[in-house]
């Protein structure tokens, strides 16, 4: 039996998509599958959040897209993450754990 999916916070989104680019250049589709595999199929980005958000992220230039052909020699667009992306990406990353440590301290159980 597969666990339910997560719905994401408002803005995780973002954080997610810049985290799975800093691992290297990606099309949509293989960034949503690689946070379905890391999150162990917990998180599941819909195409209808996912195009917007990249489309988003890359007109605050915090990502690049080139077209490219995939393994199965499809066209498509490569993400990948700029030089400024990558430094929002360590600001991100500060204030989530910020903001996770104190929202557990709230719950009672940091």
């Amino acid at each position: 039996m597969t666990a339910p999916y997560l719905e994401l916070p408002q803005g995780t989104l973002d954080l997610l998509i810049l985290r799975t680019l800093s691992l290297g250049s990606q099309h949509g589709w293989a960034i949503s599958e690689r946070v379905q595999q890391l999150s162990s199929e917990a998180l599941r980005i819909q195409q209808g959040s996912l195009y917007p958000a990249l489309h988003r992220l890359e007109r605050r230039g915090l990502i690049k897209a080139n077209w490219g052909t995939t393994e199965n020699n499809r066209r498509a667009k490569y993400y990948e993450l700029s030089k400024k992306g990558r430094a929002q990406l360590e600001v991100e990353k500060e204030a989530w754990a910020k903001l996770t440590a104190a929202v557990a301290q709230v719950l009672g159980t940091a």
